[in-house]
């Protein structure tokens, strides 16, 4: 991005020893908040869900929780038999548009200026996600108005990701970058409690609000973005060498080339990035492991109002408030699989590991969910923890490992791209979860999950040839360390 990027308008240059400190601490805030943001207007529609299409709960307690909406009959067009169907038509028309603008995204991230990439897609987000909400106080009930403007909404989000990992990315050495994205990563889990409640506590005022208030916070934080957020070192005059820094452009150094002459790195095609050893079998991993995700996503609150716990049914907004246990856990979740992989180095093994771990997660969830408040917040913390993981973990540190791969040559005009792809890929699979379940929930839930824990063994199935190349570098390694022992062992009793 040298020669892309300006300098933010806001922004005055750090100085001296602390500078490279002050700057990253400044990307990490400010991606944080940009994704959450991202993710909490994304998560807006699940917790409208119910609202839109009441369909008939079974039992007194539903209608004693309801009296408020004691003349609610849903939204036309969502209110009729086939409503979970049309809904989840939305959500696969929004993860479609958004998988496919993912591929786009990361191609224009590595030849434009990723902070105007980033604060377009936001303020573009937040337009759409508030015109959807606007057919609210609109009167309008044309199904098509709500497809396409949420599709829109779509293309605005896949911006996203690619550029705050590639900016990330661009400041951070690889050493801890999996606990340090890790914990960076908590911004979907608090962007989808934070849209969640936000949303949940607006519906009392009308559905509408429940995009409108969010929608306001984004294009906000997508101003703040465009004003303050350093794209690079290169950009703010920084030098970065195994973690020290040098501000000062002016030191006389020894010329390593002939003066006119430049490092250039052309930004690597998109058939390049999947040949990237590693590329594939994590892009076809996320497909599986976002599928399950995103399901949760779009409909957990859906499937905890509808499912009676402890024998009583809740509210759409306390369904929508209990959802966030979820990702509470997923936030552990990606912090537990950032800080494993890095101590172990072994990325596949990590991601693997929780997949298939989720499978039984997911199991107990289904079976014992339902019989208490307690059993059902504690199964879905663990089950959160375990489906978010590698999610977190493939999307995050992996994505920008691969993004600086030692194929590149130093190339870091790769991340943007190599990230959309993995991403990209995964996001494909997020957008076939959701519509499934459309289908399936209209049977069986059980089928439900069913699907989930499918997909689950495949996404750690598909990591197996990474995961034995990994066994192999540890044991070869492990091998290596005992010879060179008994040797050095050997010399000290021969000269002894």
């Amino acid at each position: 991005h040298e020669t892309t990027s300006r300098k933010p308008p806001g922004l005055r240059l750090f100085k001296g020893a602390k500078a490279l400190r002050n700057y990253q601490t400044l990307v990490l805030v400010l991606t944080f908040l940009a994704y959450t943001c991202f993710h909490m207007t994304r998560k807006i529609t699940s917790i409208v869900k119910s609202e839109l299409d009441p369909q008939t709960k079974v039992g007194s307690a539903w209608g004693r929780l309801h009296t408020r909406n004691s003349l609610n009959i849903g939204w036309s067009p969502f209110n009729t038999s086939d409503g979970s169907t049309l809904l989840g038509e939305i959500d696969v028309a929004f993860l479609a548009v958004y998988s496919l603008g993912m591929f786009f995204a990361g191609h224009l991230g590595d030849r434009m200026d990723l902070r105007i990439v980033l604060t377009i897609g936001m303020i573009g987000t937040a337009i759409f996600t508030a015109l959807f909400g606007a057919g609210y106080w609109l009167n309008i009930h044309n199904f098509y108005y709500f497809l396409v403007f949420q599709m829109i909404a779509g293309l605005f989000q896949s911006s996203g990701w690619p550029s705050v990992v590639a900016v990330v990315g661009n400041w951070f050495g690889k050493s801890k970058r999996g606990l340090i994205m890790g914990i960076w990563n908590a911004h979907t889990s608090i962007g989808n409690i934070s849209g969640s409640l936000l949303a949940a506590s607006l519906l009392k005022f009308g559905w509408g609000w429940s995009f409108a208030i969010p929608s306001i916070i984004m294009a906000l934080a997508g101003l703040v973005v465009f004003f303050f957020l350093p794209v690079s070192p290169d950009v703010m005059e920084i030098d970065i060498d195994d973690g020290e820094v040098n501000s000062d452009k002016d030191t006389a150094k020894e010329p390593l080339l002939e003066p006119g002459q430049e490092v250039k790195h052309k930004a690597i095609g998109f058939l390049e990035a999947w040949r990237i050893p590693g590329v594939a079998p994590f892009a076809l991993c996320l497909f599986f492991s976002k599928l399950v995700a995103y399901t949760f996503l779009y409909w957990l609150p859906f499937y905890i109002s509808h499912t009676p716990i402890g024998n009583e049914y809740l509210s759409d907004a306390m369904a929508g408030s209990l959802s966030t246990v979820f990702d509470v856990g997923g936030v552990l979740g990606g912090v537990l699989a950032g800080h494993i992989s890095d101590r172990v180095n072994a990325r596949a093994i990590t991601a693997a590991s929780f997949m298939y771990c989720a499978i039984p997660a997911l199991f107990l969830y289904r079976t014992y969910g339902s019989m208490s408040m307690m059993s059902n917040i504690c199964l879905m913390f663990i089950t959160g923890m375990f489906v978010n993981g590698p999610y977190a973990l493939i999307t995050t540190a992996v994505s920008a490992d691969l993004g600086t791969h030692s194929s590149l040559n130093g190339n870091s005009r790769a991340l943007a791209t190599v990230t959309a792809i993995i991403d990209g890929t995964g996001s494909v699979g997020a957008a076939i979860g959701p519509l499934l379940t459309g289908y399936i929930s209209t049977e069986s839930w059980s089928a439900v999950f069913t699907m989930l824990m499918a997909a689950a063994l495949l996404a750690g199935l598909l990591l197996t040839h990474l995961v034995c190349a990994e066994l192999r570098g540890k044991l070869s390694s492990n091998v290596s360390k005992v010879v060179a022992n008994a040797q050095t062992t050997c010399s000290d009793q021969f000269h002894h």
